[in-house]
């Protein structure tokens, strides 16, 4: 497909759209105004005709890009034939499922969610059991350490533990039990560790944080002190994992394996929410009939797209293209520090950038992007995070950092 300038001058009908959906929706986003239409690959079209690079992927739930053929085949076939039993029944691509995924991570059990915050929620309330139940902790007493700046979701519990004032005021009162500590700090995460300490859930690299890639060693020095100090590893792989940082999980960089994965976004390739947690028998066996579930949660349409996914992903092409195509982003994008750009984050297709004051909010960068038909996201204000599909040419990716450089060099 050949790239674009967008004149949003004569956006009727996108703006008309747009203002009818902001009228009768609750405000909890603050969207960009474009009304997509039709997406396919790296580009979506809005109802006026208009393209745009897409450069989030959906917070990384489209790492295969939009309507990846492979993926909606494997939708299409499965809406034919059935769509959800519930859990009371077992479907006939449940198996396939949970033992490709649970293989792709080397552990012995799959806990299928819906969204990753469902996901989040599961591995903390397996955490508290296994602490419970396996190391003896006194009920009620367990206590699970978190980092400063994370994102795990918005449920009161969640946000409960976040120390972002936007994701927390006015929603409590919180559940205890969370204990934060800096975020790349070792030192600090040890002396949290007491004998109370159930489990430890850290995302390997920050995402909404800003693409916050922790100091080397830091996800080793965590599995070494939670393996010595008998605590369990909770890595939140969400937006990080499944190929979007040129590996198939973040912690992989560090040959570092979690004893549960918490996994998302691109597991249901932007197709249906699907999320899981992936530990092996001695910890998530502890969950009994009754103690915790979902209607939807390895539904036969999820699971469809979900084996797809993983097989996709078994190949390994789209980490190596990740990781490939990093070093474009990279050196472009390291490029403007000094001109436009006061700071760059880069693993794999995955980019934070901090924007220098004085070319504007991380907002009006966003618009100005979108003008020239390129659609990104800003976070805490400053930052710009890029996450393409992992489909996205060479070609298209450079015309949009042409793009992106353009409107910070000014």
């Amino acid at each position: 497909m050949t790239a674009t300038t967008v004149d949003t001058s004569s956006r009727t009908s996108s703006a008309r759209e747009f203002e009818r959906a902001e009228t009768r929706t609750a405000h909890n986003y603050h969207p960009l105004p474009v009304v997509v239409a039709h997406a396919e690959g790296a580009w979506m079209t809005d109802v006026d005709g208009r393209r745009y690079l897409d450069l989030l992927a959906g917070y990384s739930a489209l790492n295969f890009g939009h309507s990846h053929p492979r993926l909606l085949e494997a939708a299409h076939a499965q809406l034919d034939k059935l769509t959800l039993t519930s859990r009371a029944f077992v479907h006939d691509q449940f198996a396939d499922f949970t033992a490709k995924l649970g293989d792709l991570c080397g552990k012995d059990l799959v806990l299928p969610m819906n969204t990753g915050a469902e996901a989040v929620e599961t591995a903390i309330k397996v955490m508290r059991k296994w602490g419970y139940r396996v190391k003896g902790i006194p009920a009620d007493q367990a206590e699970i350490i978190v980092a400063s700046g994370n994102f795990h979701g918005r449920t009161t519990t969640i946000v409960g533990f976040s120390d972002d004032p936007d994701a927390r005021d006015d929603f409590g009162p919180f559940a205890p039990g969370f204990v934060t500590v800096p975020y790349g700090d070792l030192a600090a995460l040890e002396a949290a560790i007491t004998p109370h300490t159930a489990g430890v859930l850290i995302e390997p690299i920050q995402g909404e944080g800003g693409v916050v890639i922790p100091p080397a060693g830091y996800l080793a020095g965590i599995r070494e002190l939670c393996t010595r100090h008998d605590v369990l590893f909770a890595a939140d792989e969400i937006q990080a994992g499944l190929g979007r940082t040129g590996r198939t999980f973040a912690c992989d960089h560090e040959d570092v394996v979690p004893d549960l994965y918490v996994l998302g976004k691109a597991l249901g390739a932007g197709i249906v929410p699907v999320s899981a947690v992936v530990a092996d028998r001695d910890v998530l066996g502890v969950l009994k009939p009754g103690q915790h579930g979902s209607t939807f949660g390895g539904n036969a349409l999820a699971c469809a797209v979900g084996s797809t996914v993983v097989d996709m992903l078994a190949t390994g092409d789209f980490q190596r293209r990740a990781d490939d195509m990093s070093v474009m982003l990279r050196s472009r994008l390291e490029s403007l520090i000094g001109h436009g750009v006061i700071a760059v984050r880069v693993r794999g297709l995955w980019a934070g950038i901090d924007i220098d004051p004085g070319v504007g909010t991380g907002r009006e960068v966003c618009e100005q992007l979108m003008a020239r038909g390129v659609l990104a996201k800003d976070t805490h204000g400053s930052t710009i995070r890029l996450a393409p599909p992992l489909v996205i040419s060479e070609d298209d990716l450079a015309w949009g950092l042409d793009q992106f450089a353009a409107v910070v060099q000014r």
